[in-house]
């Protein structure tokens, strides 16, 4: 599934390529994609609306349009992809948006769970999956106290509330088991059991890990890929995820693998005790 970095470089290939176009046209060839409003909606108020930036909440691409915010979110498998008219609609390609300079955007998603929502720019704050996210990896409010705050009820390994996007958005499997590698806190410490330092060390980790994956364009699981199908790198950097046949680069431990809220949880046992 696209992470935070993966959706901040896809955010980036599109914007090179629509900012200032305009929506033309808008065909749905699989209304589910279409979480809000109604898919006779969508198509009518996207028409002739043009792209003005392409931005990023969390794991939600926001194209800004005139008069509405377009969000998209990726889920498992969605992808964009530039075409043209002449080309063959792939069975998966499931939203067109047909573009003033005569190209088409396609949207594509093998499994069908990417959802669409197009709200009115003075509701983006008030309805929507917007509303519920939590803080940016970089927002100022981001201190150890917020997070403390947040945990201090919670009985949860802290590896399941890394995933909470109400809380941090952006942080997904491969990135909370990095994250926590580098903080040296074990996956199933209850998050209520934090520390001050350990706060402040998640905070520090997960903006040095997200930035670097950002740099390098994502990380590649499966078949995620950015637009026109860019592979991310950021796989060949990482410790931990991944890694159960390896040792720990550091105390040349075995990594093991376990589950942690029905997630593939990968960690090093020495230097990530369970304290």
């Amino acid at each position: 599934m696209p992470e935070l970095p993966e959706v901040e470089t896809v955010k980036e290939s599109l914007k090179l390529r629509l900012n200032n176009k305009k929506i033309i046209r808008t065909r749905v060839l699989w209304d589910n994609i279409i979480a809000y409003p109604s898919k006779e909606k969508f198509i009518k108020e996207t028409a002739n609306q043009s792209i003005n930036d392409v931005k990023r909440r969390g794991k939600f691409l926001l194209f800004d349009l005139d008069d509405y915010y377009l969000l998209s979110h990726l889920r498992m498998e969605g992808k964009y992809f530039f075409k043209t008219k002449d080309d063959d609609i792939n069975k998966h390609e499931h939203v067109i948006f047909d573009l003033d300079d005569g190209s088409e955007l396609r949207y594509m998603d093998t499994r069908k769970f990417g959802k669409m929502y197009l709200i009115k720019k003075e509701d983006i704050n008030k309805i929507g999956p917007l509303v519920k996210l939590g803080l940016e990896p970089w927002d100022n409010k981001l201190t150890s106290k917020y997070l403390l705050d947040k945990f201090k009820n919670k009985r949860l390994p802290i590896k399941t509330v890394l995933l909470d996007q109400s809380i941090i958005v952006g942080i997904g499997n491969i990135y909370a088991d990095e994250i926590l590698f580098l903080c040296k806190i074990n996956p199933l410490k209850k998050c209520n059991l934090i520390t001050e330092e350990e706060a402040n060390n998640i905070i520090k980790y997960t903006r040095s890990v997200l930035e670097e994956a950002i740099k390098m364009g994502g990380t590649t699981i499966r078949t995620y890929s950015s637009v026109d199908g860019v592979h991310g790198l950021f796989q060949k950097e990482l410790l931990v995820h991944g890694k159960d046949k390896d040792t720990c680069p550091e105390c040349n431990t075995k990594i093991e693998k376990i589950r942690v809220g029905g997630r593939g949880t990968y960690y090093c046992p020495k230097c990530q005790t369970l304290q």
